[in-house]
């Protein structure tokens, strides 16, 4: 019998590693042709295995080859758990090859293997973290089990159903399903147009009883562990600033649409939105879709609204995108005349140092917000409101646009930019001494305009012919040539 010798061989490796060469006796009972001798080497690998993998005398990372080892300047500590990792994947592959058994006990005795050191692997990590706190799922491990439920020539179906009871993992059930996908690709390739029966009803058997579940809170069960759960949301992410603009710049048309659950992302752009300059800009679009479209409550959204204008509105490359979705947010006639009148005022005092370009665009957007809201018309209508900085009530640095006086104050920052040294500044201030027409200026034009825009508009314009004197002058001297003309000729 070889349980007795296989126990004995077992205890003989874990015990001494002076006998860790004894593993050959496990290892080759894999490929014995008595069935039962196959199923006590599995259930001796798994224990093995099991034990050495607890106790980290694998080795973990990228392995080197058993030539290399021996070579190498490695302690004898390293080489051992180098040489014992290469026959761990002896294991592995062999047991991978005992899913295509003729027995079905041998079969699931190696599939119950295989998934224990899933299991073990997701504890105990043979690869490098990606990021610190990071979940090492061992895929690659996984894809060996997968393939080994799709064969191509042959049916898995009873296989499968007694995998089935790890597809209640969330994790398992993912990088299954990633798995899937990556042998399809590779076998579609392979076989071209032959129809391959076997191998597309046992990916249809695998994959048919996956439920997905429609919320977060719905996913629960997990093979892995995950003590550090709420640390991996992805509204915890550290991610760099530069990474963070790029991801915010495609949400909104690239993946928020694609996703069963935009929701999802609730989390991840409200912090975004929260940190501040161009990232809170770039956050805007997110929102704006899940405010309308799914009906997402934000407390106090004008306030973080009313915050983000500061002087970098008017120089920022997402400038556009930003007043355009502001445009959006503040075109509710429902809004209160305090909170139109706050975002009046802090858009008019930052124009006083925005540039020309800017300028063109922000005096048309604060008129058709004047359109919009009549009760806030009072800023244009105030003769002997205040005229300059020193006599504003408003306060500039209130963060409650409730508490800034904005409706006790008047416009006369833009009275100011009436004198602007750019003509056409100064022209579309000067609309605010007429009154106002009912349509709205379309900004849709000025949005994204640029100095260089406006510098080659000034040059292209065509000047006319402006007289410098009230009578054309005849000659180098005038009249008085003439004079000395009839002077010489009398002589």
């Amino acid at each position: 019998m070889a349980r007795p010798a296989l126990a004995a061989s077992l205890e003989a490796v874990l015990g001494d590693r002076g006998n860790a060469n004894r593993v050959f006796e496990i290892l080759e009972l894999l490929a014995a042709k008595e069935e039962e001798d196959v199923l006590c080497a599995a259930r001796t690998c798994r224990r093995l295995f099991a034990a050495l993998l607890r106790r980290g005398e694998l080795f973990a990372g990228s392995l080197p080859a058993e030539e290399d080892a021996l070579r190498g300047n490695y302690s004898a500590e390293e080489k051992y758990k180098i040489w014992m990792r290469h026959r761990y994947n002896d294991c592995v592959e062999s047991l991978s090859e005992l899913l295509g058994h003729d027995s079905f006990q041998v079969k699931e005795s190696s599939l119950c293997t295989l998934m224990k050191f899933v299991e073990l692997e997701a504890e105990c990590p043979l690869v490098a973290e990606k990021w610190k706190d990071s979940i090492a799922f061992p895929c690659d491990l996984l894809k060996v089990v997968v393939n080994g439920l799709i064969p191509i020539h042959e049916d898995a179906s009873l296989l499968i159903s007694r995998f089935q009871e790890y597809m209640e993992y969330e994790d398992v059930r993912y990088f299954v399903m990633k798995a899937v996908t990556e042998s399809i690709g590779q076998v579609m390739q392979k076989i071209k147009e032959r129809p391959l029966p076997f191998y597309q009803q046992n990916v249809f058997s695998l994959i048919s009883p996956i439920n997905m579940p429609n919320k977060e809170r719905d996913m629960v069960k997990f093979m892995v562990k995950q003590d550090n759960r709420e640390e991996w949301k992805v509204s915890k992410l550290q991610l760099p600033s530069g990474l963070y603009k790029k991801v915010l710049v495609i949400l909104h048309d690239s993946i928020l649409p694609y996703m069963n659950e935009p929701t999802l992302m609730i989390d991840f752009l409200t912090v975004a939105y929260g940190v501040g300059g161009a990232i809170s800009l770039l956050a805007l679009n997110g929102l704006f879709i899940l405010i309308h479209q799914h009906n997402l409550e934000y407390p106090d959204f004008y306030k973080k609204l009313y915050s983000l204008l500061d002087p970098s509105i008017y120089h920022v490359k997402y400038r556009a995108r930003f007043f355009h979705l502001a445009d959006l947010f503040l075109s509710s006639s429902h809004l209160p005349a305090y909170l139109v009148a706050a975002f009046i005022k802090r858009l008019s005092r930052l124009a006083l140092t925005a540039p020309p370009a800017a300028l063109l665009m922000v005096i048309p957007f604060i008129c058709n917000l004047f359109r919009r809201h009549p009760a806030c018309k009072v800023l244009m209508h105030r003769p002997n409101g205040p005229q300059d900085l020193s006599e504003d009530p408003y306060i500039m640095e209130q963060e409650e646009p409730s508490e800034s006086r904005a409706l006790e104050s008047s416009l006369w920052e833009l009275q100011s930019l009436q004198n602007h040294y750019h003509p056409d500044v100064a022209q579309a201030a000067a609309i605010l001494n007429q009154s106002l027409s009912e349509i709205e200026d379309d900004i849709s034009g000025l949005l994204e305009l640029s100095a260089s825009e406006l510098f080659d508009k000034e040059i292209k314009k065509t000047s006319a012919n402006v007289p410098l004197e009230f009578e054309q002058v005849r000659g180098l001297f005038g009249k008085k040539n003439d004079i000395f003309a009839e002077h010489f000729a009398l002589d």
